[in-house]
């Protein structure tokens, strides 16, 4: 009995924390593409990718969220950050970035979320996701990241650092 009230409350955890960080995930979603200052945008859509990071430490696949911080939010962010300064692009506000006609897009985005919806529900309805045990990549992550995961972290956002240093260094307007 003790043990299904566990598992219920872990239940209830995960989905209080799923709808938090998507909710976090898609205002900052918006944000990238309502912005008006292109270094904003690339700050937002490093809010958005840790943001998956984290959709993937409540999903128990604590590989694929490291290696989402590495790669991402570490490799290519600073490669957007570094494409921004090397193309110098305006810094603050650009004036005549969206279309004309992005009204329309707002009905067909939502017509196309509730016919997802739709189908998704049709197709799984109340299924359960199985139990699954631990896995070769969950042993292959826990060797080679356990002992190195704190400096690989930090070093991945001191790149992200330096980067947005560089910009503002390199930027005479």
């Amino acid at each position: 009995m003790i043990a299904q009230a566990s598992a219920d409350s872990i239940n209830v955890a995960q989905n209080v924390g799923f709808w938090i960080v998507g909710a976090l995930m898609i205002v900052s979603a918006l944000s990238v593409v309502t912005t008006k200052n292109v270094v904003h945008a690339a700050l937002w859509l490093v809010l958005v990718l840790a943001g998956a990071a984290g959709q993937y430490v409540l999903a128990a696949a604590e590989f694929v969220a490291v290696s989402q911080v590495l790669v991402y939010i570490g490799a290519v962010m600073v490669l957007f950050l570094f494409g921004i300064m090397l193309t110098r692009a305006q810094i603050g506000r650009e004036r005549g970035l969206n279309n004309a006609n992005w009204g329309i897009g707002i009905p067909v985005a939502l017509v196309l979320l509730g016919l997802l919806s739709w189908v998704a529900i049709d197709a799984f309805g109340d299924q359960k996701l199985p139990d699954r045990g631990p896995t070769p990549t969950e042993d292959i992550a826990d060797g080679v990241l356990s002992p190195y995961l704190v400096p690989f972290l930090a070093l991945s956002f001191i790149l992200l650092a330096a980067a947005i240093g560089a910009i503002v260094l390199a930027r005479k307007d």
